[in-house]
């Protein structure tokens, strides 16, 4: 997904209801195409993209609407905002420029399962989250191009739900077997 697909409820993904701002979509449409029109390209140069300030301020936009909790640092929404966003976000933009930017532990807690269990969750700083996104906003497209359209794992707009519904209509219509030469769907007996 470059922009404008529907999420599928994976919280990975992008809320679109949170458009990019005009250049950040510009910049992702830019590196999608070129990742698509020239596959052996190699892209070297882009760390500078993720410390641009609308890259950075969008960011920190889809971090904020995931909410969560604090990190190890303690740190909250509010509090940035009580301390002034922008100058937050300018505060992480230089500490990336610098490449004094260093990720911090992540804070271990334990959510209860239905058997009784407990399952591990880390959860890592706001800080470390704005920079994971800043991360994924600039490498996504790239590698979204690399991808086959029926491919579903860890793509922004498709989860594990819509691969079952896509192999249970290929079933509808008389599909019966996978050729692996081509991983397509093919019906016994088809030619």
């Amino acid at each position: 997904m470059v922009q404008g697909q529907r999420p599928s409820g994976d919280s990975r993904e992008i809320d679109v209801s949170l458009l990019p701002p005009l250049k950040v979509g510009k910049l992702r449409q830019a590196l999608h195409v070129k990742a698509k029109s020239a596959p052996m390209y190699r892209f070297y140069a882009l760390y500078d993209k993720m410390y641009r300030a609308d890259v950075l301020d969008y960011a920190y936009r889809c971090s904020r609407a995931n909410d969560g909790s604090a990190g190890v640092d303690g740190q909250t929404f509010e509090d940035i905002e009580a301390y002034g966003m922008e100058k937050w976000l300018g505060e992480l933009a230089e500490e990336l420029r610098k490449k004094t930017y260093r990720p911090q532990a992540v804070r271990r807690v334990y959510i209860p399962k239905p058997d009784g269990k407990q399952r591990p969750l880390g959860i890592p700083t706001i800080k470390d989250r704005v920079v994971q996104m800043a991360a994924l906003l600039v490498l996504e497209p790239i590698f979204e191009a690399d991808l086959q359209p029926e491919q579903y794992a860890y793509r922004t707009g498709r989860s594990a739900l819509d691969a079952v519904q896509q192999v249970q209509a290929l079933m509808i219509q008389g599909h019966t077997e996978v050729d692996p030469k081509n991983w397509t769907a093919s019906g016994a007996g088809r030619r």
